[in-house]
């Protein structure tokens, strides 16, 4: 009797084996289908114009890159207080704008240096001193300085000095 109950245990594993791979290999048809659907354009992605690859002019610059414009914003010094010692930061940076929002941008330049003060002074030794920081304080920044300038007219905000000494 015992062989009779181990002989039905073995028969539903081998169909459950077999169901799992026939059930991968349709997985990967089917993924392999999607992918060559979407490569050969079969299938629309979504994607405009506006979002193609810039197209070149006759000096191999890109056509988006003729409109922009870049708005220094004045250098800041901000005294970070460590428990051992006082220490600065000296931050300077360029704001990339569409060149046809260039006097706007720079007429709320103050606005724009206020924000950042306030920023970087609220800031801690700890969140300077991680390696990734520079890319997460990048993006708080930019982020804060399109809420003041408004967010289609400021694109990128460009770090040009960030040191701690």
């Amino acid at each position: 009797m015992s062989d009779a109950v181990a002989d039905s245990v073995e028969k539903p594993a081998k169909r459950g084996k077999m169901s799992l791979i026939l059930l991968i290999v349709l997985a990967l048809a089917g993924a392999g289908g999607g992918f060559y659907l979407v490569y050969a354009g079969l299938i629309p992605t979504g994607m405009h114009e506006s979002e193609a690859p810039d197209r070149e002019d006759d000096h191999g610059v890109p056509v988006s890159l003729k409109d922009i414009a870049f708005v220094k914003i004045d250098p800041i010094l901000i005294s970070l207080n460590d428990s051992q010692r006082a220490q600065h930061l000296r931050f300077r940076a360029q704001l990339e704008v569409a060149a046809e929002h260039q006097h706007a941008v720079e007429a709320v330049l103050p606005r724009v240096t206020d924000v950042l003060n306030s920023y970087l002074r609220a800031l801690e030794l700890a969140d300077i001193r991680d390696p990734l920081a520079l890319t997460q304080l990048r993006a708080q920044m930019l982020r804060r300085v399109q809420v003041v300038v408004g967010k289609n007219r400021v694109r990128d905000l460009l770090i040009m000095e960030f040191v701690l000494n």
